[in-house]
């Protein structure tokens, strides 16, 4: 019986320390605009692991575009002894959440980087079947001694259809079709 309980108050404690040294946020940045960024911050602020989620609502004439990432670690140390701020970055995730609620059946994880080192985690998807709602969850382990800044940016930017490309090209052709008549032209 002492022991049952011993065990019981042992399982609480080390339950109770475990959720105390993690942190999880979620933030809605809104929609999310074609060729401007859109800029996120995370601040962790005791040590440990956490695990954050950025979501967003892409904008529904996206076609064919892309979407690219990037976190950073911002690290800080305060004077006189204030404390520091340092994060390390382990993964980032792009989830597509088409009905809006996280954490449910239909979130699709697209893509997941994870860190190679203490640097920055970047990547682009060219995913066809985002759109809407999606989220990004951002990683790591706060280790400086009062907790870690983070900082990110999505940025999107539509792909030209191939027609424009060929226009493109049509025109350089051209360009170059006067180029070459003008050079003969002073030559001859």
């Amino acid at each position: 019986m002492i022991n049952f309980t011993l065990r019981r108050t042992m399982a609480v404690a080390i339950l109770a320390g475990a959720s105390f040294g993690a942190h999880a946020t979620e933030k809605d940045l809104g929609n999310v605009a074609t060729n401007v960024p859109t800029v996120f911050a995370g601040s962790v602020l005791a040590p440990g692991a956490f695990n954050d989620v950025f979501s967003f609502t892409l904008p529904s004439d996206l076609g064919t575009g892309g979407i690219g990432f990037a976190v950073e670690n911002f690290p800080l140390t305060l004077p006189n002894n204030g404390g520091s701020f340092n994060t390390l970055l382990t993964s980032v995730s792009l989830v597509s959440d088409p009905d809006g609620i996280r954490f449910d059946s239909d979130d699709k994880v697209l893509q997941t980087v994870s860190a190679t080192g203490n640097g920055p985690i970047s990547f682009s998807s060219f995913d066809s079947s985002l759109h809407g709602s999606a989220y990004v969850s951002v990683a790591g382990i706060a280790n400086g001694t009062s907790g870690g800044l983070y900082n990110g940016a999505i940025s999107i930017s539509p792909v030209p259809e191939p027609e424009a490309f060929a226009m493109l090209l049509a025109g350089l052709g051209l360009m170059g079709a006067v180029v070459r008549r003008r050079g003969t032209r002073k030559t001859a």
